[in-house]
């Protein structure tokens, strides 16, 4: 499976939304379809909590997001 990667410190580019799905990273300019696995990375630093959906996630990444106080949610 390729997946469309995005780092967690870009996470911060979709301001202001809580609820970050594929198709959010795709308004956001992060990834090009919604439609294809998404996987997050640890790179960055996350400074919000949101709750994040994607395929995939890396151990590293999924810890971020919750010590910031997000959520992860793994979409099949």
């Amino acid at each position: 499976m390729i997946f469309q990667v995005v780092n967690v410190g870009d996470l911060s580019r979709c301001t202001g939304i809580r609820a970050i799905t594929p198709q959010v990273l795709v308004d956001c300019g992060l990834i090009r379809k919604a439609t294809r696995p998404v996987k997050i990375l640890s790179a960055g630093t996350l400074n919000e909590a949101v709750e994040v959906q994607a395929q995939a996630f890396s151990r590293a990444a999924a810890e971020k997001i919750r010590q910031a106080g997000g959520k992860v949610i793994v979409q099949p």
